[in-house]
């Protein structure tokens, strides 16, 4: 059972008003919350920087009617070998689960409670630095060498969104497009920001290590930057999260909350997780849900002698193209690539998509 993996929540030392996420929220304190499959569960991977973020995510105002949201408390500890069959629960009960971590490594037990389940997982990772290393063992900052370099990984595909270029060894970038990995800069991450969002709606799980938002916006991290995403950028980011079909967990690593001046960083933590569940909440049961209402479109690439099937849906006006090669049933699901309208008109010019060339390349 759940609440043996769990520390319950202290009472709250006072209320919050009728329209505010606090007084709407399920909360764990001796009654364990009824899940019921498709809810939401918000889970402290570490208690004292959940409990900081909870005061300013309770304050924010809640439009979501009587959208079922529970708060399960946090895990009674931190380690990995404990969080995983906690997490993996809570996938196999189809509740979306809401991490909030004390370390960007976390990240490990996310992704291992769905090895767990045998998928072939598509991981996306949004970070200042790649954390992995080809030389170098140190799975406390590397902690994707475990999930990169194991020959039992179920890793099928990584993206990383919002690196910087004065982090990153040549020999890590040069392993990371060795494998044909997505990896988007910060500095075209934000002037494309809407090119974003089909690279996260390919993503079973997202890891969001604070690193990657800029420091004055957010001072509570081991080690603020001067360069990073903004803090409206980084909610759209977890919107476009949220609104994935594919995607079933949401962790959000590395708070600091006795750097964090004037609780600046827990309530843009709290307002990430608000923006998330926006999003979901808007989900419009797109592919890989159903194929039902996509519209197909076939563009001719005379000059390599195939053809490249788009589908369009009518719910969400969002795109996929879909890979063209054989392959067998395990892969199935990954053949659609969520992709742009950009990359159709691309087509349409002749031209063959960046995304589709990476993921020839995977299925090679």
């Amino acid at each position: 059972m759940l609440h043996n993996w769990l520390q319950p929540l202290k009472p709250l030392a006072s209320s919050f008003p009728d329209d505010c996420l606090g007084s709407t929220i399920q909360r764990y304190e001796q009654t364990f919350p009824a899940l019921a499959k498709g809810s939401i569960a918000i889970l402290g991977l570490g208690a004292e920087q959940a409990d900081v973020v909870r005061q300013s995510l309770y304050a924010l105002k809640s439009p979501f009617e009587d959208f079922p949201i529970a708060d399960l408390g946090n895990a009674r500890k931190q380690e990995s070998i404990f969080l995983i069959p906690l997490i993996k629960e809570l996938l196999e009960s189809e509740v979306m689960p809401i991490l909030i971590g004390s370390h960007p490594a976390q990240a490990l037990a996310q992704y291992k409670a769905y090895q767990e389940l045998q998928y072939l997982i598509n991981l996306v990772v949004v970070d200042e630095k790649v954390p992995y290393h080809t030389a170098v063992r140190d799975t406390g900052t590397y902690y994707l060498q475990e999930i990169i370099d194991s020959p039992r990984s179920s890793l099928f595909h990584l993206s990383f969104i919002g690196g910087q270029a004065h982090y990153l060894s040549p020999a890590t970038l040069q392993a990371v497009q060795k494998r044909y990995f997505d990896y988007v800069r910060l500095g075209k991450a934000r002037s494309e920001l809407p090119e974003l969002e089909p690279i996260i709606r390919d993503g079973d799980l997202l890891s969001f290590n604070l690193s990657a938002i800029k420091g004055m916006e957010a001072l509570g991290q081991e080690r603020p930057s001067p360069n990073g995403f903004s803090s409206d950028e980084v909610c759209q980011i977890a919107r476009y999260a949220g609104m994935s079909d594919k995607l079933k967990s949401f962790g959000i690593y590395g708070f600091e909350p006795q750097m964090d001046f004037m609780e600046q960083t827990a309530q843009l933590m709290a307002q990430m997780i608000w923006y998330f569940i926006d999003g979901y909440l808007h989900r419009k049961g797109d592919f890989p849900a159903t194929m039902e209402g996509l519209a197909e479109y076939i563009v001719d690439f005379k000059d390599h002698d195939y053809q490249i099937t788009f589908w369009r849906s009518e719910r969400s006006n969002r795109w996929w193209m879909q890979v063209p090669v054989k392959t067998h049933h395990q892969l199935q699901r990954h053949r659609l690539v969520p992709c742009s309208y950009n990359d159709y008109l691309e087509a349409c010019q002749g031209k063959l998509p960046e995304r589709l060339l990476q993921a020839l390349e995977r299925f090679s």
